[in-house]
């Protein structure tokens, strides 16, 4: 691996401006620029996510002494370790980190597809989607698909509908965000019928997992999300340069070769891939995928997508979450999701504020 200098592109908004950037060359066939900063503040949220992934382990009256974890992970357990580790929060937090990835990423490509701070998944209708299959093979017509699974489906029933809705497939991203947000309303509106239409108890059991958990969360789980961020993460990755040149605009970059229509569908395919991933291992968890990209970039004032900084990020801010509400300073231990919504709204408030003062919404 070596290291040189060369000129890559940034851009914002419209107007593009080459800046030079160092370059990761791996032999002929991988070229990755990069910033220091970028760096810094990447392994800087490391030592957090590590620190964070310690103190959820070694927390209260089941927690297990931080002189000891390290023994009790690589050595020999006893039954209490073994239990906390394979079984109460070792496959919660391997889960949290693996979902908090999964939606950082995704945010990263919609965000840099769109060339829009407010791209999300959940602004195109995935999350609500969700939702939706959930309430319909948890509640409606139970027993055929289990509710995580049938998540799935109303997950990959929604991008559909946005897909045909837009008639030009994944391309054009303001049509995509319009015609999400069409989806996304009747979505939540299909998931308040079928609340009406059961038990206050079985309505209570549905709230919970729409609302997003991970609770009780097992290495399953755990397989399902790392194998999405195993093989999509290097997918999107290799994918960076072609990022750099669209957030130029697609004239420059259809005329620089980058392929604008090919580059969106295959980006936006990945990030919907890691997004339905998230929402199968802990449900629909809203508005990581929205702040945790933008964290990353002011954190890094750097240009580019971002991705693997937006990875640590969305995964210390799912980390964070999960330790707060395990702690049950409500009294209670509540679905993550609702921690991440109320934090995610008034950040979403933020931006809208800002682009709107910017013309720009």
């Amino acid at each position: 691996m070596t290291s040189t200098v060369s000129a890559a592109s940034a851009a914002s908004g419209d107007a593009a401006t080459l800046v030079p950037r160092p370059v990761i060359r791996v032999g002929s066939w991988l070229s990755l620029p990069y910033s220091p900063r970028a760096l810094v503040v990447g392994a800087v949220s490391a030592l957090v996510l590590l620190a964070l992934s310690v103190a959820t382990l070694s927390t209260g009256s089941l927690g297990i002494p931080v002189p000891r974890l390290l023994a009790s992970i690589f050595g020999e357990q006893d039954a209490r370790a073994a239990f906390i580790l394979n079984i109460y929060r070792g496959p919660r937090l391997v889960t949290a980190i693996g979902v908090g990835a999964a939606f950082g990423v995704a945010g990263a490509l919609f965000q840099t597809v769109t060339r829009n701070p407010l791209g999300s998944p959940d602004v195109i209708g995935l999350s609500s989607g969700a939702s939706a299959g959930a309430a319909t093979f948890g509640l409606l017509i139970p027993g055929i698909l289990s509710v995580p699974l049938g998540a799935l489906v109303g997950s990959v029933v929604a991008i559909g509908l946005v897909w045909v809705g837009t008639g030009r497939g994944f391309t054009s991203p303001s049509r995509m965000i319009l015609v999400g947000i069409g989806v996304s309303a009747m979505a939540l509106a299909f998931v308040q019928f079928a609340l009406t239409r059961v038990g206050s108890q079985d309505a209570v059991q549905l709230a919970a997992y729409i609302s997003g958990t991970l609770a009780d969360r097992s290495w399953s789980d755990a397989s399902v999300i790392w194998l999405a961020v195993v093989i999509l993460v290097p997918c999107a990755v290799l994918l960076a340069r072609r990022l750099d040149l669209v957030e130029m605009g697609d004239e420059i970059a259809d005329a620089l070769g980058a392929r604008t229509g090919l580059t969106r569908t295959l980006v936006v395919l990945i990030a919907l891939g890691l997004a339905t991933a998230a929402v199968a291992a802990a449900g629909p968890i809203s508005f990581v995928a929205l702040t945790a990209p933008q964290v990353a970039k002011r954190l890094a004032r750097a240009p580019g997508a971002g991705l693997i900084l937006s990875a640590v990020v969305g995964a210390c801010m799912m980390v964070l979450s999960d330790y707060v509400v395990q702690l049950g300073l409500f009294g209670v231990q509540l679905p993550v999701g609702l921690l991440t919504a109320c934090v995610g709204g008034v950040y979403l408030g933020y931006l809208l504020v800002r682009e709107w003062k910017k013309g720009t919404v």
